[in-house]
Order: structure tokens, then sequence, then C-alpha cells
């Protein structure tokens, strides 16, 4: 059975006083759990606060981005291997804002994801359509290139086997709609399909996050469908208390 995944992103969000106050909070408070686990993903500059937090801890960290380079002159830029100084061992890959707000395309998607598993870091791929490409019923097309890209650029389904796959429909974050468990099921078995065509094995243990307002009152319907392993968490991670809350509810599946 593959083990659930809660995964805090917190986005542009955050100072030192919240840091210590929302981490000191999960980390006395978290019942762990054998089926479940979770990560946070802070910002860059809170990385540092965020090791010396968590190490020791059963909560886990990693970055919400990474450089298409590994190092030069790219001024404001970040590497994974910087990010591997910090004990990280996730990074978000692909995120829907980075594709729409920054321009990544796949081509740039994939090599960031080989520069990730390069530095021993596991890469949480993001793929997800647009409220329009859901209306003109391009969903699957969308989010089948998306992972294609990686299937084919960097090196096929093997590559997989120590990623995290994350569908997070554009429409749905961070505004309060959210895809109801069986609309995000329908596309999670669609992508486990797409890699079961190349390696069944690496399908069927690849764990696939559902992220876009995750929140208390949904999680445990979202975390009861067969092909949803987790969810990809963005203002509701901010919370100690609904983040917690949605962690107890993945235990339940």
């Amino acid at each position: 059975m593959r083990k659930l995944i809660i995964a805090g992103n917190w986005k542009m969000h955050g100072t030192r006083t919240s840091v210590q106050a929302l981490l000191t909070d999960l980390t006395k408070q978290l019942i762990v759990s054998d089926s479940v686990e979770m990560i946070v993903f802070p910002p860059f500059v809170f990385l540092e606060q965020a090791q010396r937090l968590l190490e020791g801890s059963a909560i886990k960290w990693g970055a919400q981005n990474i450089a298409a380079e590994q190092s030069g002159a790219f001024t404001g830029e970040i590497s994974a291997t910087m990010i591997s100084d910090f004990a990280c061992q996730y990074t978000l890959i692909g995120h829907s804002e980075r594709r729409s707000l920054y321009g990544e395309v796949d081509d740039m998607v994939a090599k960031k994801f080989m520069l990730a598993k390069q530095a021993r870091l596991t890469p949480v791929l993001c793929v997800g359509e647009t409220l329009i490409e859901r209306e003109k019923g391009l969903t699957q097309q969308v989010v089948s290139r998306q992972l294609g890209a990686i299937l084919q650029l960097a090196g096929g389904a093997e590559n997989l086997s120590q990623a995290i796959l994350a569908y997070e429909p554009v429409w749905a974050i961070g505004t309060g709609l959210t895809a109801t468990p069986e609309q995000a099921q329908e596309i999670h078995a669609m992508l486990r399909q797409q890699v079961a065509q190349l390696n069944p094995t690496i399908a069927q243990q690849l764990r696939i996050l559902y992220g876009g307002s995750v929140k208390v009152a949904n999680a445990k319907a979202l975390f009861s469908m067969p092909d949803i392993d987790g969810g990809l968490v963005g203002g509701a991670s901010l919370d100690a208390q609904e983040f917690l809350q949605i962690y107890y509810s993945a235990q339940a599946k």
C-alpha cells in the first residue's frame, strides 16, 4: 500500500516569528502515523530555520523551486545543490504558478526535474490545467502532455521511481473551488495509467497528490479515492490546527 503524503506549500508567506510558531505547534502536536507522512515547503529564506526546528522530528521539509542550472551567473536563482545544504529531501517542480507567472515550459520543468534527481532530491512534479482548458475539454490532453514531457525528456518512467506527482487544477488553486473527488480521481487514474503503459510496477508505486484548495471539509472525501495518495495543501497549511486535521483525515483511508 502506498504511504500517503500531506505536504504544505507555504508559497510567499511567513516571517521568522510565524515560522517559529507554526513549526513548533506542528512538532509538539503531531501524532505520528505509519501510514501518512508530512512535508512542508517554506520559502527559501526559512529553510535554515526549518532545518533547525524539524531535525529529529517526523516532519520533512523541501524547497518550492530550484534553478534550471547547476551554478553560474544567474542572479537570484537557487540551485538544487544549495537546497541540499539545508538537508532538504524534496523540491516542488513545475508548480502551476511557476508555469503561468514565470513562463516555465515543459522542457525547463524536465531539466529541473533531472537536476533535482542528480542532487538526490525527490522531485514533486506538478501538473494541471487552467479553467479555460477544462472548459474546452482539454484537461486530459494538457496534463498528459506535461507528464509526457518528463517521461520523454527526463529519461522515461524509471525516473519516476523516486519521485512524486501532484495534480493541481489551476482553476482550484487559491480560488476556494475544488475538483470533486470523482473529477480528481479520474485524472489521477489517467496519470497512473499513462505511467503504467511504460512501467506497471512504477505506476503502482507512484504517489499522486491532489492540490487545489484542500481543506478539512473536503480532505477525507478526496483521500478516500483509490488513486489519490494525499494532498499538496496551500493556504490551509499555514494554520497548524487545520493542517494537522488534514493530516489526520488521511489516516482514515
